[in-house]
């Protein structure tokens, strides 16, 4: 037993707020020098592995195996072990007994220690991610964006290596690189790649070279929409592996960039829906610019058109056109496609129509030039169906070319019906194309009416078309009013008979009579 003088020093040091160290260390210097021991030390045991928690005498190891103690003498302690150089001791001492309580409380001090550590590291933790998050949000502009994700990733993990993907499709594209390459893309349904998303082990291929990997999707409401892959982490020992904490800041500043991404690319898209609703708005324009303001007036008849595209801007075209000796150019053409490249063509075919019908006339040569113009200025797939009428009001004659167009519609004044079939294909298919001119004689009381598909081929909910006995029985029920109420019923009966159904195709129509003579 040691003397009353150490029995009241142990009192004394165990009351001391300097806490358990000067008294585990008095204790085993007191331990030591009763059983004569050169050297002594006391071990808590961590990860596997004893590790020196004080010592007197002769050094002795700092770290020791779990049986690598052999090569001492030494006694088991709650949570570690006593080891010395000297006589053997039995177990069962006092001072055995102090020593392993005051072991247990270094244990207690360490592990009150490391969770106190954890939760400030935590703190830290999170007012760096909360610092992180209000960095990025507060990016809209895309690639900025991307750059600052993955720079932020690197550095919170202190990563060497990194690299940003994006989904497309169903594949992983590689967006940012940070450190070294990259694999240039993966897989969505790639096995490795479904095995790291679960917390298994990164492909190699992602980040080559790199030891150690971590990676982590980026997801908005369980959506994937991108992955961030990291590797080699930097401590003071070199480089090394990735902490279950760093998954869990990773999974946590992948959230904030998740959202930060989605709103970046919304802000895109929204910016891109702009630029294309102005570019529309100019098109749109441009084609008002285009089409007649009105009909010409001519002696003995009645003239109107009427356009209403699919969308802002479309690919019906028609014309109205007075020549200076009297003579009327009648116009409806039909460009493939809609919107933007279609109004594009009909720009193309509205200036080069004018330009031909200065230079070469009215008849076929006219259509011929104008195809080979469009062949050799639009994409393959582009064509247009045209019908093109001239009229010599005097005698009404009416000659008339029909490029692949719906056939015009003459009704006469005994409720007879001619069709202007067509004499050729459209323009732009083929070269060397040629075109038939016909002519026919349109007589006092006769309606004319020339028309793009929209108006037959729309479609009621059943998905059955108007047709064109429908716009006859139009014509002939109400053939004899002013022409524009006339055009106001078939916009109605198309409007009516497709009711619940958007409109698919551009409507274009062009009505003519001849006036009966007093």
């Amino acid at each position: 037993m040691a003397d009353p003088t150490s029995w009241s020093e142990l009192l004394d040091l165990s009351n001391n707020e300097a806490g358990e160290g000067p008294l585990t260390e008095r204790l085993l210097h007191l331990w030591a020098g009763r059983h004569g021991a050169s050297a002594a030390a006391v071990y808590l045991r961590r990860d596997g592995h004893l590790e020196q928690e004080c010592a007197v005498g002769d050094p002795l190891p700092q770290i020791l195996d779990e049986k690598a103690h052999d090569a001492f003498r030494s006694l088991p302690l709650p949570d570690g072990r006593l080891v010395y150089a000297g006589e053997e001791a039995r177990d069962g001492d006092p001072l055995t007994v102090l020593l392993g309580s005051a072991l247990r409380s270094a244990r207690l001090r360490r592990e009150l220690k490391d969770q106190q550590f954890q939760v400030n590291y935590r703190v830290v933790e999170l007012e760096n991610l909360y610092d992180v998050g209000l960095a990025i949000a507060a990016t809209l502009d895309l690639d900025r964006l991307s750059d600052e994700v993955l720079l932020r990733a690197v550095s919170l993990l202190d990563a060497r290596r990194g690299a940003l993907y994006l989904l497309e499709g169903g594949t992983y594209l590689l967006d940012r690189t940070f450190g070294g390459n990259a694999a240039p893309s993966i897989e969505a349904h790639d096995p490795g790649l479904s095995l790291c998303m679960d917390g298994g082990a990164v492909p190699p291929s992602l980040l080559p070279g790199a030891t150690h990997l971590l990676s982590l999707p980026i997801a908005v409401e369980d959506r994937h929409k991108g992955l961030l892959v990291v590797g080699d982490k930097e401590s003071r020992r070199g480089v090394g592996p990735f902490l279950a904490s760093d998954r869990r800041t990773l999974a946590l500043f992948a959230n904030q960039a998740a959202i930060a991404l989605e709103n970046a690319r919304l802000h895109r898209e929204a910016l891109e829906r702009e630029r294309l609703e102005r570019e529309m708005q100019v098109a749109a324009e441009i084609q008002r610019q285009i089409l007649p303001k009105g009909a010409p007036a001519v002696p003995g008849y009645q003239l109107v058109g009427w356009n209403l595209p699919a969308r802002q801007v479309g690919g019906d075209y028609y014309d109205l056109l007075a020549l200076p000796d009297g003579r009327v150019e009648l116009v409806v053409g039909d460009v493939s496609g809609k919107g933007i490249p279609a109004a594009l063509m009909v720009s193309t075919l509205h200036s080069a129509l004018r330009l031909l019908l200065d230079h070469a006339g009215f008849g076929p040569s006219l259509l011929e030039r104008l195809n080979r113009h469009i062949l050799e200025s639009s994409a393959a797939n582009k064509f247009i169906t045209m019908l093109i009428a001239e009229l010599e009001p005097g005698s009404g004659i009416l000659r008339y070319l029909n490029a692949g167009h719906n056939p015009g519609l003459l009704l006469r004044a005994n409720g007879r019906v001619e069709e202007l079939s067509s004499g050729g294909i459209p323009l732009g298919l083929l070269p060397n194309s040629r075109y038939q001119p016909r002519e026919l004689v349109v007589e006092p009381g006769d309606f004319l009416c020339i028309y793009s598909d929209g108006i037959t081929e729309a479609e009621s909910i059943t998905e059955e078309e108007f047709g064109t006995e429908r716009l006859i029985g139009i014509l002939r029920r109400h053939g004899g009013r002013p022409l524009q109420e006339v055009l106001e019923e078939i916009q109605a009966a198309v409007s009516n008979f497709a009711l619940g159904k958007p409109q698919y195709d551009d409507q274009t129509l062009v009505l003519l009579r001849r006036n009966f003579t007093p």
